[in-house]
C-alpha cells in the first residue's frame, strides 16, 4: 500500500509537470522546496530575515554574509509516503572580494516496482531530482548587499531525464541598528537543456518574492511578511475551465473577481519569540497553501506551521512542521555546524 501512494504521487507529480494548465507547467518544481527548519516554520519562504543562518543564503543569496563563514549546515525533510529530500551546505568569505557558499540539494522519490501492461512484475526503477547550489554575494556598503545562485539542475524520472540551468538573483537592504531587513529575490531564470522527450522544452518555475522582517526594540518579537509570485496576480485555479478545453461556462476563463482574495494568495507571514539570545520559538501563516489544500468540512491546521531553534556559538539547531493537510506535515530538521569552532573546542 505504502508503494502504491508512493506511485500515484509520483505519476501525478509527473503528469502535472508535463501538463501546459495553470498550476502545473515548469519542470524542476522542487527548487521551490523549503529546506531550512526555520523557514518552514515561518510559512515556507523568507527573502528578509537577516540571522546569520546559513540556510537562508538558499532563500536569498543576498543574505549569504561574513557571519556565515566556515559554516556548514545539514537539513533533513521528512515528506510524504515516503518522500524524503534535503540539502547540504558549505560557505567561506574572504574580505574584499565576498561571500561563497556551495551545496547540493536532492529529492529522493524511492524505488517502485516495474510491472508490464498486464500487472507482471518485470523489475524496479528509481527516481531522483538533484541541483547544485553556487551562491556569491557582496555588500555594496554597508547596508545593502547583492547575491546569485547559479543552480545546474538533473533530474532523473525512470528512464526520462533532464539537464537544466537556474539562476537566482537578489538583493537585501538593513537598517543600522539591524531592526529592520528587507530582500527581493527573482527565482529560477534560465532554461531545460535537456528534455525529457525530444521535441518537448518546458519552463522553469521563475517567480519573485519580496519580503520585510522588523524586530521590536523592546519586546523579544520580531515578524516576517513575504510576497510570492510577484509577477502574477492570479494565483487560483479554474478546475470549470480546466474540464472544458480551458473556458469556463460562460466562455471567458474565470477569475475571482475579489480582489483581496488573490491579494491574500500572495501573503506569507511569520513571527518569533526570541526570549533568550540562544532559542527562539516560530509560527507561520501560508495563505495559498491553505486554500489550494484545505477541505470545506475540516479545515484543521492546514497552512499553518510551527518550531523552535536553539543556537550556540559552534552548533544550531532548528525544527519546523508545516501541515500541508489532513493527510499529515512535513518535518524540517536543520543543523548548522561551525566545524573549526567544534574541532578547537575538543582540542583545547
Amino acid at each position: 500500500m505504502a508503494k502504491r501512494k508512493i506511485y500515484l504521487i509520483l505519476l501525478s507529480f509527473t503528469v502535472t509537470l508535463l501538463s501546459g494548465q495553470t498550476g502545473g507547467d515548469h519542470v524542476y518544481d522542487f527548487l521551490n522546496l523549503t529546506y531550512s527548519g526555520l523557514v518552514s516554520s515561518l510559512g515556507g519562504m523568507n527573502v528578509s530575515l537577516r540571522t546569520g543562518d546559513l540556510n537562508l543564503a538558499y532563500h536569498n543569496p543576498a543574505l549569504l554574509s561574513p557571519d556565515m563563514d566556515k559554516s556548514l549546515a545539514l537539513n533533513y525533510v521528512n515528506y510524504f509516503a515516503g518522500i524524503n529530500y534535503g540539502m547540504t551546505m558549505y560557505a567561506r568569505s574572504f574580505p574584499g572580494t565576498g561571500n561563497f557558499a556551495t551545496g547540493i540539494t536532492y529529492l529522493n522519490y524511492g524505488s517502485f516496482k516495474e510491472t508490464d501492461e498486464s500487472g507482471n512484475i518485470t523489475g524496479t526503477f528509481s527516481a531522483a531530482e538533484y541541483a547544485l547550489a553556487l551562491i556569491y554575494s557582496r555588500d555594496i556598503d554597508s547596508l545593502f548587499s547583492v547575491g546569485a545562485n547559479l543552480k545546474p539542475v538533473l533530474s532523473h524520472l525512470e528512464q526520462y531525464n533532464s539537464f537544466g540551468l537556474a539562476l537566482d538573483i537578489g538583493a537585501t537592504y538593513h537598517s543600522r541598528n539591524d531592526l529592520f531587513s528587507a530582500g527581493l529575490t527573482i527565482k529560477n531564470m534560465g532554461l531545460q537543456i535537456t528534455t525529457y522527450t525530444v521535441g518537448t522544452r518546458e519552463k522553469l518555475p521563475f517567480e519573485i518574492q519580496a519580503g520585510i522582517t522588523q524586530k521590536l526594540a523592546h519586546a523579544p518579537f520580531r515578524f516576517s511578511l513575504t510576497l510570492r509570485h510577484l509577477e502574477r496576480f492570479d494565483l487560483t485555479y479554474d478546475y470549470e475551465a480546466a474540464n472544458n478545453n480551458g473556458t469556463s461556462s460562460t466562455g471567458q476563463t474565470q477569475k475571482i473577481s475579489d480582489f483581496f482574495e488573490n491579494a491574500m494568495r500572495h501573503v506569507i507571514v511569520g513571527t518569533e519569540l526570541i526570549p533568550f539570545k540562544n532559542f527562539y520559538l516560530s509560527a507561520g501563516y501560508n495563505y495559498q497553501r491553505r486554500r489550494e489544500l484545505e477541505i470545506d468540512s475540516n479545515t484543521s491546521a492546514v497552512g499553518f506551521s510551527w518550531g523552535f531553534g536553539i543556537n550556540t556559538s559552534f552548533l544550531k539547531i532548528g525544527f519546523g512542521r508545516a501541515t500541508y493537510h489532513l493527510a499529515g506535515a512535513s518535518n524540517n530538521i536543520s543543523l548548522i555546524l561551525r566545524p573549526d569552532l567544534i574541532y578547537k573546542k575538543f582540542n583545547d
